[in-house]
């Protein structure tokens, strides 16, 4: 037997004791599996099939302490549908939780042998899935890195940065399709290490949706970023899984108010334009924050004005916030009833009756507040320039709005 098989030894070990064997990672993800005697469950099985349980069997079984025990145990599987008894042999390497070894029986009567078996498995299995990390870590080093270059305002960094990439042989030579995924939380003033470790752990949960392809992760306090590399675009379905994962796994660690948001940049056929869908990733993540009514899953093209005033710098946002008809109109509109009206007014495309049943006014009163806002601002809402004066003016207005309390919340 290989000493670095994980595989051989969950097959050596069922063979002797003529017991299914399986080996679970930290977070109850199936890492290999022997073959069945007739003892296997419900939850085995679908643990084969989606290499992974549902979260709540994991969540029940961990509630149990399993993470902190240092010799195999037996788990109480009775609030666990369809599960038989089961034995836990922690997976250790000097203290270091790497995973559980488990062991299924009908009647739950594991002998003295099978515990002795079970825990010098785990062992064995410990030194196996040390190395594993170890080169996991090295190589998830090295990728951050590069993919920092990769993004990298310095042409020359971002051309090396490719080269780099190339040879790291991650992608085959065949024409691929590169997805930039940013990742940010709502909120990231005083980011608790629990919280930022919550990100790392949820982004790597929602990269192994991606089977058939590569991702490659940045993570970054509280926000992260993903490349998508595909021999195809991505499918939409691909897409809301990641979003869901990466979402599902955070809500269940972070323990704080705070959410995600998601932006994903326009797919790009080269891995020297990476650095455009990651730009508009990022842009579309922030107006995902600033502009809720975009949802929590922004995509670049689908913005509307936000995309471009985006490309603003702040300060620049700020200055072009202060329009003289907008503040004259501010002033006099204590109780920003004529705001409120002429942003229905442009929402609704200038229809007067859309706008009106909006407002919940009659059209006559609609007709007396439009003429009272051109008076006013002394712009013409029947003029193009004037028109777009205005409306422009609003967007950038609430971009600026939404950024002031963004910095006042604490980012």
């Amino acid at each position: 037997m290989a000493e670095d098989d994980l595989q051989s030894i969950v097959d050596e070990l069922a063979e002797r004791l003529e017991r299914s064997v399986a080996i679970d990672d930290p977070a109850i993800r199936l890492l290999a599996a022997s073959r069945h005697f007739g003892d296997e469950d419900a939850v085995r099985i679908n643990s084969v099939l989606n290499r992974s349980v549902p979260a709540e069997t994991s969540e029940t079984i961990l509630a149990q302490g399993v993470a902190s025990w240092t010799a195999p145990g037996l788990i109480d599987v009775s609030g666990i549908a369809g599960a038989l008894p089961r034995l836990c042999a922690p997976v250790r390497f000097n203290g270091l939780l790497l995973g559980y070894l488990w062991l299924v029986d009908e009647k739950g009567t594991f002998r003295e042998h099978e515990f002795t078996g079970a825990a010098e498995s785990a062992e064995r299995a410990a030194i196996v899935l040390y190395r594993r990390l170890l080169l996991h870590q090295r190589s998830q080093v090295r990728h951050e890195v590069i993919l920092r270059d990769l993004v990298s305002p310095d042409a020359l960094v971002r051309a090396q940065a490719v080269e780099d990439l190339r040879a790291e042989q991650l992608f085959p030579e065949t024409a691929m399709h590169f997805t930039a995924f940013a990742v940010h939380c709502r909120t990231e003033a005083a980011t608790p290490s629990s919280q930022e470790v919550a990100l790392e752990a949820a982004v790597e949960d929602g990269i192994r949706a991606v089977h058939n392809d590569v991702a490659l992760m940045v993570v970054n306090r509280a926000r992260a970023w993903i490349l998508l590399a595909q021999r195809q675009p991505p499918p939409e379905l691909l897409n809301t899984t990641l979003t869901d994962r990466i979402t599902s796994r955070f809500n269940r660690l972070a323990h704080t108010d705070t959410s995600l948001v998601f932006g994903i940049g326009t797919t790009v056929n080269r891995l020297d334009a990476v650095r455009d869908s990651y730009h508009q990733a990022t842009l579309a993540a922030r107006a995902a924050i600033l502009v809720p009514s975009l949802g929590d899953v922004a995509r670049w093209g689908e913005l509307g004005p936000y995309g471009l005033l985006l490309k603003l710098s702040t300060n620049d946002l700020v200055d072009a916030s202060r329009v003289p008809a907008l503040d004259a109109l501010e002033r006099e509109d204590t109780h920003h009833v004529l705001i409120d009206t002429l942003h229905a007014f442009f929402d609704h495309g200038g229809n007067i009756r859309r706008t009106a049943d909006a407002l919940k006014v009659h059209r006559a009163t609609l007709y007396q507040r439009l003429k009272r806002i051109e008076r006013i601002t002394g712009r013409n809402l029947e003029d193009g320039d004037d028109w777009l004066t205005l409306h422009l003016g609003l967007k950038v207005r609430a971009l600026a709005t939404a950024f002031r309390a963004h910095l006042d919340g604490g980012e």
